[in-house]
């Protein structure tokens, strides 16, 4: 039988959304930027955190793999690029969770080679005892222990990311 224990509820991230929306809001106000969730997992999120922004925003996805399942393959794949060039734009990454930040360091460095104005991260999910290469989180939603986590974008094998809030599988029996 599969458990599902709740790690943060619906109101909690709801609440810390926004007030990342809100520091963004304050780093660029008057300014124009281009949010890039990257899916899947992080659709949720993004969608939550854009309807909080009072700012102009563009959007734009960027698709990266390097799972096959609950493993990394440490290889980073772009599955789907930008549709626009961010040359001389303000970008903000969002991302669903910071594991390793090898995936987060590779493409903060293609994306950088684009030669925007600036980038930063916003990820909701940050584990920092797997965290093997420095990524700099300049929004950061929770940090967490390492465990596996679905629910609000992130799934196990595609399911549960429809779940309002973040939790974790405990297999029983």
């Amino acid at each position: 039988m599969t458990t599902i224990d709740t790690l943060i509820d619906a109101d909690a991230i709801q609440a810390r959304v926004a007030e990342m929306a809100a520091e963004i809001n304050r780093d660029y106000a008057g300014q124009e930027v281009v949010i890039v969730p990257v899916l899947k997992g992080s659709f949720v999120f993004a969608a939550d955190l854009i309807r909080h922004l009072d700012i102009d925003c563009k959007i734009d996805f960027l698709g990266l793999r390097s799972y096959e399942g609950t493993e990394s393959t440490g290889v980073v794949q772009i599955t789907s690029d930008l549709t626009k060039s961010i040359e001389g734009e303000h970008v903000i990454v969002v991302e669903d969770i910071v594991d390793t930040g090898l995936t987060m360091q590779y493409m903060m460095e293609n994306l950088r080679t684009r030669k925007p104005a600036s980038v930063k991260l916003a990820s909701l999910l940050h584990k920092p005892s797997r965290t093997t290469v420095e990524v700099d989180i300049d929004y950061l939603g929770f940090s967490i222990e390492d465990v596996f986590v679905i629910g609000y974008g992130l799934d196990f094998d595609q399911l549960y990311r429809n779940l309002p809030y973040l939790g974790v599988v405990r297999q029983e029996g």
